[in-house]
């Protein structure tokens, strides 16, 4: 059975930083590729950034590019995003979903996490 499961919402200041994870059990973790998305009350959702596990490769959407970093770890299979420069636009509903692509393209992702929360206060 696939799973993922995010964690490491909180509440951050504007400025601050926060690190997500989101743990994958059921899959051929080295072969597979994991994007994050994010919903925020009233808006679509939106595909942040990739990985692919093979080879390491990311993308990142311009929004979050030099503030939010995705990377992974084997060894855990785990994949994580850190934000960092926390700003008032990024509160959100954050989702982890897995597919065989590096893509943020959300019907390309097959299962999904339950997601984690990020509320930025003052």
């Amino acid at each position: 059975q696939v799973q993922l499961v995010e964690s490491g919402g909180d509440s951050v200041q504007p400025g601050g930083s926060l690190r997500l994870s989101c743990a994958v059990t059921g899959l051929n973790f080295r072969y597979t590729s994991i994007g994050w998305f994010r919903q925020a009350p009233g808006k679509e959702r939106e595909g942040i950034a990739c990985i692919s596990i093979s080879d390491g490769s990311t993308f990142t959407i311009d929004s979050v590019k030099g503030r939010f970093r995705v990377s992974g770890e084997r060894a855990k299979n785990t994949v994580y995003l850190q934000m960092m420069d926390v700003k008032p636009e990024d509160p959100a509903i954050y989702y982890c979903a897995s597919a065989n692509l590096c893509t943020i393209v959300a019907a390309y992702h097959n299962h999904w996490g339950q997601g984690t929360q990020v509320t930025v206060s003052a």
